[in-house]
């Protein structure tokens, strides 16, 4: 299995976070990673997700819904083509700190082409990660400031 793990500390509680992160049809205003997505943080519920890494196109995947633990962990898994040739587990954690929330971002690749496909997207991926990360900082906690 290979890894892409980033996380950042956000001055926001985990139900803003949440709140961000499962309004997926708003996902093409504000993040510059996953530029646009489509469905529900529902278990079982089969997404549309656009990503686009810096310096690359867009691609369009189709995941499934595979933890929607609300304030805490929402994680999809993607395959390309049939299963176990190239898997994407990607999870969204929120863990609640004194100051708000530490959010993690992290994919795990399994399959016969993860060593290989992640060589050669992994750079990539991980600054897509850091600056979805940065943007949902900004978005959460200007949602606390708007909120006073």
């Amino acid at each position: 299995m290979k890894q892409i793990n980033t996380e950042i500390e956000i001055a926001a509680a985990p139900a803003v976070v949440w709140q961000i992160l499962t309004e997926l049809d708003e996902f093409k205003n504000w993040n510059p990673f996953v530029v646009d997505a489509n469905g529900e943080a529902v278990v079982g519920e089969k997404l549309v997700v656009s990503i686009q890494p810096p310096g690359k196109r867009a691609q369009t995947f189709r995941p499934t819904v595979t933890v929607a633990d609300p304030e805490r962990k929402f994680e999809w898994l993607g395959k390309l083509g049939i299963a176990g040739v190239f898997d994407g587990r990607h999870q969204y954690v929120l863990e609640p700190t004194a100051e708000g929330t530490k959010f993690i971002q992290r994919e795990e690749f399994t399959g016969v082409l993860a060593g290989l496909l992640i060589r050669m997207i992994g750079k990539a991926t991980g600054e897509g990660f850091e600056a979805m990360n940065h943007a949902l900082k900004a978005r959460a906690e200007a949602t606390v400031s708007e909120r006073g």
